[in-house]
């Protein structure tokens, strides 16, 4: 995942995106979000690759992987 996924301060303000692009991870898992096939999205982005699709895939499942859910006190 990390050779596809890339971090800049310099690109879309350090959004993760896929490297060597400006498609950040979080657009595409918004289209992927909003119904758009794989096939959809490789036609409209052609500089995309499936392993780009999947590689985001991954990052967001990562991430979700390390969130901590704490309860606040009182809260019912």
């Amino acid at each position: 995942m990390t050779e596809r996924i890339a971090i800049d301060p310099a690109v879309l303000v350090g959004k993760p995106v896929v490297r060597g692009t400006r498609l950040s991870v979080e657009f595409l898992l918004g289209l992927m979000a909003d119904g758009w096939a794989e096939g959809e999205i490789l036609r409209n982005y052609p500089g995309l690759v499936r392993e780009d699709l999947l590689a985001c895939l991954a990052y967001a499942q990562q991430r979700v992987s390390e969130e901590r859910v704490y309860p606040l006190a009182g809260a019912a």
